[in-house]
């Protein structure tokens, strides 16, 4: 199902796609080929779809809302033996920027808090997949920034992984928005508008300088606030055994 007012979708290779491999965390190094954290899978071509499998991908998670699905659907891995997971960590990601009109990075830090604490289940969800793929689970949003990074974070702390690593990986996507914000306005140019927004004015309110701070914000607010990090996540069903094969898998065990 596509919106009646959808452009013409260009598709397009990833402009912020990387393995998460090479992170210390607890017994080693994450190995290559457990996790890749991408904008929109949804944009590709098919022969980066092919190249992806090809490579091992073997699961999808799709983290962006209903209404950005329904403009790009699935896109070339519909077509292609690939398991796919769509677990929203926005039930209307218009409503979000109603309520956030200007961004900051202490504003987005804040609303990673929020994505936590209100979105815990469909975490949780997300890193049970992870655990039981047979290969390389893909998980993404639109920019592969925000809803991708609280992902990332969370994987992350389950793996053991310390909080400065966490922040770095994040950091990784600062030089890549301008291109992540053209490659994804055929998707959300429409959401925009139908809300009164400009693709560019929001475009242009995006904040400068380095993305640390925002998680950063996510990390000390929640050590703060529940001790564990992933409390709010235990609390909605993440086990021991999932982190313990969770971090098997990771070090290729």
């Amino acid at each position: 199902m596509t919106l009646i007012d959808a452009p013409t979708i260009e598709l397009s290779a990833p402009v912020n796609l990387r393995d998460l491999a090479g992170i210390a965390i607890d017994g080693g190094v994450l190995r290559e080929g457990l996790a890749i954290r991408t904008d929109d899978l949804a944009l590709v071509t098919p022969e980066v779809a092919d190249e992806l499998v090809s490579e091992g991908l073997t699961t999808v998670i799709d983290l962006r809302s209903n209404h950005e699905v329904a403009i790009s659907g699935r896109g070339p891995f519909a077509e292609r033996p690939v398991a796919y997971h769509h677990l929203a960590l926005m039930a209307d990601v218009r409503e979000s920027m109603r309520e956030t009109p200007v961004f900051t990075h202490e504003s987005m830090g804040e609303s990673y808090v929020s994505m936590v604490e209100t979105a815990a289940p469909q975490l949780v969800t997300a890193l049970n997949v992870i655990a039981h793929s047979a290969g390389t689970t893909a998980f993404h949003c639109a920019a592969g920034r925000d809803r991708t990074g609280v992902l990332a974070a969370m994987l992350l702390l389950a793996l053991g992984a310390t909080d400065d690593d966490i922040v770095a990986d994040y950091a990784r996507t600062g030089p890549n928005m301008d291109a992540i914000m053209q490659r994804t306005r055929g998707v959300m140019g429409p959401l925009l508008a139908r809300m009164g927004v400009d693709h560019e004015q929001m475009r242009a309110s995006l904040p400068d300088g380095p993305m640390d701070v925002s998680m950063r914000i996510l990390l000390d607010t929640l050590r703060a606030r529940y001790g564990d990090p992933l409390a709010p996540l235990r609390e909605a069903g993440l086990s021991d055994a999932t982190i313990a094969r969770l971090r098997a898998r990771a070090l290729g065990a």
